[in-house]
């Protein structure tokens, strides 16, 4: 799945998310630029972590700052994206042009699924390991980093997976169980070690815990107050974050 792939399919479904790279250019702030943008602060935040997710290389610099703020540029690669995005949108005007009815455009949308997993992660296959009616499939993501996915081996037949295939990998936030410095990673399971980057409370039920990898990738786990406490895990700590296999879906182009 190459990146111009991915990202023209956000610039059809969700045009504000590849959009909020110009205003990021422009304004140097998260704050302002999801101002200018029409979204949200955690809007604008869970965009920078699904667009850096996907990309090869982070997109969105940024600096945290107090709450509510924080400064952000874009990364040479993200300056590239963009000239992308500018470029695609004149492609886009000339399609919307020469679409013959508007249910040309529908059966479009419905090609391009939207998905409900915060955490996408893009990566290649590594290995695969047949293990009964399942396959263990390794997979490498950016700067040497590697998760493992348990699907079936039907799976793995009607995604054509290979060794080299570019995948997209969905881990769901409730699936993730954060580890203090004491805790025993399960064994089997993946782990990956990150710094706590933001906690946001909720008024009733789990915190959202923003994960930042070593290369550039972002988490988000939920997590119970009482569990972050008890561990005293918070803002600017170490943590690990760990998730079955089996909890790793797969996804590829059409």
């Amino acid at each position: 799945m190459s990146l111009p792939t991915l990202l023209s399919q956000h610039i059809v479904r969700r045009p504000q998310r590849i959009a909020l790279l110009q205003h990021i250019a422009e304004q140097g702030s998260i704050t302002r630029a999801a101002k200018s943008a029409g979204l949200s602060y955690k809007a604008a935040w869970d965009a920078i972590d699904e667009l850096n997710n996907l990309a090869q290389k982070p997109l969105v610099e940024r600096s945290v700052g107090g709450k509510g703020g924080g400064g952000a540029k874009l990364s040479a690669e993200g300056e590239r994206v963009l000239r992308l995005y500018q470029k695609l949108q004149a492609l886009q005007a000339q399609v919307l042009e020469a679409a013959e009815d508007a249910s040309d455009l529908d059966l479009l949308g419905r090609l391009m699924l939207r998905t409900s997993a915060r955490n996408q992660l893009h990566g290649k296959v590594a290995a695969i390991e047949t293990q009964g009616h399942n396959d263990r499939v390794r997979l490498e993501l950016p700067e040497g980093l590697s998760i493992a996915a348990q699907i079936t081996h039907d799976s793995t037949v009607r995604l054509d997976l290979q060794t080299g295939t570019e995948v997209v990998a969905l881990i769901k936030a409730g699936w993730l169980d954060l580890l203090g410095g004491r805790d025993e990673a399960t064994p089997g399971h993946n782990c990956l070690e990150g710094v706590i980057e933001e906690i946001l409370d909720a008024e009733d039920g789990p915190c959202e815990v923003r994960i930042g990898l070593p290369n550039g990738q972002t988490l988000c786990a939920l997590a119970e107050p009482r569990h972050l406490q008890s561990r005293k895990l918070t803002r600017g700590t170490s943590v690990r974050a760990q998730f079955s296999p089996s909890n790793v879906l797969l996804g590829t182009p059409l």
